[in-house]
């Protein structure tokens, strides 16, 4: 039984894995909601405030057609988390909150030459050398300081910026969304508070439920496709999922009390403070844009940089190259974003400032967005799990545009919070569990293994399923962990 809400915050089935909170102008919605999900999926959003939450999205002056709740959604800061809105560029807002305080948290996928029986070896081994090599942990440290005019540099240029400066190649730069660098970030939007907070931390996996997985392909569920991105049965990849840092988190914080302070003078009232937006078109929201562009640059470019050090790692545990280890990037793409896209509304093609809040962008074949290297097949989509469960890797589809402005789900999502798993588990139960199922972890703090327990996350084949089978972004393969690294 789902539990009871007041009357016009009940999902009402419409279709194949489809609900709907119509539009109710007595509570101030402008646009309906729609959820995807399966019943249990639904079942534990109605639990938390993750349909209350996009339904207060729904009040946001200039926001278009309907708020998508994706089948990974939860309750977050002000929006849910696996939800996305778009507002109109002219008339509509610009949320910090619709965006996150992880800006361009996302996630990456490399892959390799080699297959399980090559590394079980030598993985623990090579989880250890991945461990103290990639700085992990809350307020870690990247190997390298960065100057005043250096940290400018990476903000404006993103991934080319780390290219140029030897930590990968152009190759690496064509495989990501928006080849790895925002056009139009500002430096001097950036408070000092922001740039202290960044300019030591680039390079660095950070804590929480951000980690690096060697993982091996457990299932190919689209051969060719599959064959198209250079994976297959039994190939070691490496996941990597992290984003902007405390920089971000900065960035977010400075342009929510901004966007607060502003609520005011737009005469802009809302349901919930933490939806705290400024016009698209307004000072304050161009300097915010500029803002979050150019903390997008930087956790492009902080991916980029881990990546660099995985392949100095493979090298000195394998002893061969990089490239003789075929560790070509597959594709990089963001989770918490904020951009100007096409897509049809009510019939015409329309600009509108699309939010993904931890939700990833799945567009289908042929749209000039996609690299080229993919455009004829669609956008890789990564949706990452728990460290005791699998990832997926997905291909965009052409529902996605007509359903949820291009995106899908982005991860598995908690049921759990933190405080609950750290009562519920010890770190030698799940270490044992993972162990059992031939995982090894390497993490700085015992905490950093128990709150991301994978019991503390939905189960991320059922999201995945209720992607594939609306067609927003289908299956190509499934992944399993074998190694991991936890802040």
């Amino acid at each position: 039984m789902l539990p009871i809400l007041m009357s016009s915050l009940i999902p009402k089935k419409i279709g194949n894995m489809t609900y709907k909170i119509e539009k109710d102008e007595s509570i101030g919605m402008k646009v309906p909601v729609i959820i995807y999900a399966n019943e249990q999926l639904l079942e534990k959003m109605i639990s938390d405030r993750t349909i209350k939450q996009a339904v207060n999205v729904s009040t946001i002056p200039g926001i278009v057609q309907n708020v998508v709740v994706l089948p990974d959604g939860h309750e977050g800061y002000g929006f849910p988390v696996g939800g996305v809105a778009a507002m109109d560029t002219e008339e509509g807002m610009i949320s910090p909150g619709g965006v996150g305080y992880d800006i361009n948290c996302g996630v990456r996928l490399l892959r390799t030459n080699l297959k399980e029986n090559d590394v079980r070896p030598k993985l623990k081994e090579l989880v250890v050398d991945l461990f103290n090599s990639i700085p992990s942990g809350v307020g870690s440290k990247g190997a390298i300081k960065l100057s005043h005019s250096q940290l400018d540099e990476v903000l404006v240029k993103g991934v080319p910026w780390a290219v140029e400066n030897g930590y990968g190649t152009k190759a690496d730069a064509d495989v990501c969304e928006e080849n790895g660098q925002m056009d139009n970030a500002d430096p001097n939007k950036i408070s000092d508070k922001a740039r202290k907070r960044g300019a030591p931390q680039l390079g660095s996996l950070g804590s929480g439920n951000h980690f690096l997985e060697v993982q091996k392909v457990a299932e190919i569920h689209d051969e060719e496709a599959a064959k198209r991105l250079g994976i297959e049965k039994d190939q070691v990849t490496i996941l990597t999922h992290c984003g902007s840092r405390g920089f971000g988190h900065q960035v977010c914080s400075d342009y929510l009390r901004i966007s607060e302070q502003a609520l005011k003078k737009y005469n802009i009232s809302l349901p919930d403070r933490e939806l705290a937006c400024v016009p698209n078109t307004s000072e304050e929201g161009e300097s915010y844009r500029k803002a979050m562009f150019a903390a997008l640059n930087f956790a492009w470019s902080n991916r980029q940089m881990i990546t660099h050090w995985t392949r100095k790692s493979f090298e000195r545990v394998f002893k061969q190259t990089e490239s003789d280890l075929g560790m070509d990037l597959v594709y990089d793409v963001s989770h918490n974003i904020a951009k100007i896209e096409k897509h049809k509304i009510n019939g015409e093609n329309k600009s509108v400032v699309v939010h993904r809040k931890g939700a990833t962008r799945a567009f289908p074949a042929n749209k000039d967005e996609v690299p080229k290297k993919y455009r004829d097949i669609g956008q890789p989509v990564f949706i990452p799990g728990s460290m005791g469960t699998a990832s997926w890797i997905l291909l965009g589809q052409p529902n996605s545009m007509d359903l949820t402005f291009g995106s899908t789900a982005h991860g598995a999502g908690r049921t759990m919070s933190r405080t609950k798993a750290r009562k519920n588990y010890t770190e030698s139960q799940v270490k044992k569990y993972l162990s059992d199922k031939g995982i090894v972890v390497k993490a700085l703090t015992r905490d950093g293994v128990v709150e991301e327990t994978p019991q503390a996350y939905k189960d991320v084949d059922s999201i995945v399923n209720v992607s594939h089978e609306l067609g927003i972004a289908t299956k190509i393969a499934k992944l399993v962990p074998i190694g991991v690294i936890k802040g």
